[in-house]
């Protein structure tokens, strides 16, 4: 029986060696279990809501205590 092999062994889009030398199996299951990537701006958006709201609740707090 002769064993079947790939003539390239080795992915060049993997960025990184190791990477690059998983198995295309491997490589399909990373992909379908990687998180979506949010985009910088949207992600900014939420943390300046949750800034704000944290800031208004607290500022309600205190003035609830004080009056």
């Amino acid at each position: 029986m002769a064993m079947r092999r790939a003539l390239v062994l080795t992915d060049e889009s993997a960025r990184h060696p190791f990477r690059a030398s998983l198995a295309p199996r491997w490589r399909e299951y990373r992909h379908e279990r990687a998180e979506p990537r949010v985009p910088w701006r949207a992600q900014l958006l939420v943390d300046v809501r949750g800034f704000a709201q944290a800031y208004l609740a607290c500022t309600l707090a205190i003035a609830a205590f004080i009056f």
